[in-house]
């Protein structure tokens, strides 16, 4: 069970490092959704902040179920540790693990096929609706606990 701390007659949960790795990823989104706002920009780099938003958002998940996460891109890998740990990750979330590869295989030149509009619009997608959960996430970890509930459980 979370670490919980009282603070003026409410239990809550310490939540400032959570919302600090929620911002970073609400700024990686930010910068994924404002597109191509040069030629220069590239569809990998745009998919590579909706990776990190999605990254950083499952990591901030982490934070607020006090669960240890090593430094990894590997959204996989998040999604199985927040489920072993007792996190329901949403089924429209599950998808979010094809994001890796722009963390790793499209951040540099390579040999692989290019990035194009519509996986960009994918990725975003998927982002957003990570940051949509985390923020219900957040939302219920900050609800004092129902003491009728705690009685019998």
């Amino acid at each position: 069970m979370p670490k919980l701390i009282r603070m003026e007659g409410w239990f809550m949960k310490n939540l400032d490092k959570a919302k600090e790795w929620l911002q970073r990823a609400k700024s990686n989104m930010a910068r994924a959704k404002a597109g191509r706002v040069s030629p220069d920009i590239l569809n990998e780099d745009l998919c590579y902040d909706a990776q990190q938003a999605v990254e950083k958002a499952f990591k901030s998940v982490c934070i607020i179920h006090e669960i240890v996460f090593p430094k990894t891109h590997d959204i996989a890998y998040l999604i199985e540790l927040l489920e072993k740990e007792g996190v329901e990750v949403p089924e429209n979330l599950q998808n979010a693990k094809i994001l890796t590869g722009y963390a790793v295989e499209t951040r540099y030149p390579g040999d692989y096929e290019p990035v194009e509009d519509e996986d960009l619009i994918k990725a975003i997608e998927i982002a957003k609706e990570a940051l949509k959960w985390v923020k219900k996430e957040m939302d219920e970890s900050q609800r004092p606990p129902d003491p009728q509930k705690s009685l019998f459980e």
